[in-house]
């Protein structure tokens, strides 16, 4: 009897333990899971971090957001530290952009020969005048510019050994915005009847200003190669405004990632453009820095990238800032002429000391101050006997005399 009840017992309770619900090993091991992530949490709620840890931190936080701009900060500033070569001056080659006033009947001969007295003893040779806009399927109304003909004569007389161009701009479109489409044969053939337009009129090149261009645009390249021939043909000079050289490896492409709007060209395109142009003029202001040294610097290193890729053949202008507006990418009392001219002169003295066909371009006329012109007589502008870029052209009459 006793071991039949004993035996009844053991039956029972192996009965129970075969008829309760078994749990899955994933089942288990989910809610084990769940359990610990609730003893985490918790254990995290009740955590204080020390000051220390919180000082460290931050700390490192700041290195880490603050030292790239820090050294790139540096790289420029040493970039600007150094004296350029004395002969590191004008060759004779340099630019000016003037608005449309000069071919729409707002200027007259009292202003060119204002220009003249400007130009007087410089290196200014080029007139990079705006004939423009051109429309956005590339063509140019003639109505556009109806004194070109008075500007052109007048030059000649007055300013013997200057050339007048016609500057030809227009906003470029990807797609979605207005504006021109270079992607589009039919404009880009367009563009090119309009730069023979303009010869046709008297001009003596053509200066091609269409922003942005992307880096690698390949539309643009093929443009500059169809319009070369045909500038060429005409007796004329083909020019191009360019957009500043990567200052890191690869910038335009993460600039362009970010904000849809690359502000570089690599180094490789601007080296492509040079060899389609005759002259090429780096628009090398509107960099948003904030210290006058810096943009020395920035202009030192965009002088120095600009001449390691461009063809002897092919006159190199950087540009000057005579103007003055604020707005975040431009501060006027960081982007002057005189840190702009130092340092053309320091990348000029760095690379290619030598160079002849070399020069600066100075935008622009109507926003020019006493100071600016000062400026780039005192530190490039004014030829010297022994710097070879003495004027061809005699002195302009004094004020009140044709």
């Amino acid at each position: 009897m006793r071991g039949s009840a004993a035996w009844g017992a053991w039956w029972g309770r192996l009965r129970e333990r075969w008829a309760a619900p078994r749990r899955r090993p994933a089942e288990g091991r989910r809610r084990a899971a769940a359990t610990a992530c609730r003893a985490a949490w918790q254990r995290l709620r009740r955590w204080r971090p020390s000051r220390r840890l919180l000082a460290r931190t931050a700390v490192a936080l700041a290195l880490t957001l603050l030292l790239p701009p820090l050294t790139a900060g540096l790289a420029l500033r040493l970039a600007y530290s150094g004296d350029p070569a004395p002969d590191a001056r004008t060759r004779g080659r340099d630019a000016i952009w003037l608005g449309h006033a000069w071919v729409d009947g707002r200027r007259d001969d009292a202003d060119l020969a204002a220009l003249g007295r400007r130009l007087d003893g410089t290196g200014l040779r080029e007139l990079y005048v705006h004939a423009g806009p051109l429309e956005h399927d590339g063509t140019l109304p003639t109505s556009a510019y109806p004194r070109a003909r008075w500007l052109i004569d007048a030059a000649r007389r007055r300013l013997p050994g200057v050339r007048v161009h016609a500057w030809l701009g227009d906003a470029l479109s990807y797609g979605g915005e207005d504006g021109m489409r270079l992607d589009r044969a039919a404009t880009r053939a367009r563009v090119v009847a309009s730069a023979r337009q303009v010869l046709a009129a008297g001009f003596d090149g053509v200066h091609l200003d269409l922003e942005p261009t992307h880096s690698g645009n390949a539309d643009f390249l093929r443009l500059l190669e169809r319009a070369r021939p045909a500038v060429r043909a005409g007796g004329g000079v083909l020019s191009v405004a360019a957009h500043q050289i990567d200052p890191l490896p690869a910038a335009h492409t993460v600039l362009g990632a970010l904000t849809g709007r690359p502000k570089w060209w690599s180094q490789r395109y601007f080296g492509q453009v040079a060899r389609r142009v005759d002259q090429i003029a780096v628009m090398s202001y509107d960099t948003a820095m904030p210290l006058e040294s810096l943009y020395g610097g920035y202009v030192a290193h965009q002088t120095e990238l600009a001449l390691e890729v461009t063809p002897e053949r092919t006159d190199l202008l950087m540009g000057l800032p005579f103007f003055h507006t604020n707005d975040p990418g431009h501060r006027a009392a960081a982007e002057t002429v005189a840190a702009a001219v130092r340092g053309v002169r320091l990348g000029l003295t760095r690379a290619d000391r030598h160079r002849e066909r070399f020069g600066v371009a100075l935008y622009v006329d109507f926003a020019a101050t006493e100071t600016d012109w000062a400026a780039y007589r005192r530190d490039w502008g004014a030829c010297r006997p022994a710097s070879g870029c003495a004027p061809d052209r005699p002195t302009a009459a004094p004020p009140g005399r044709p």
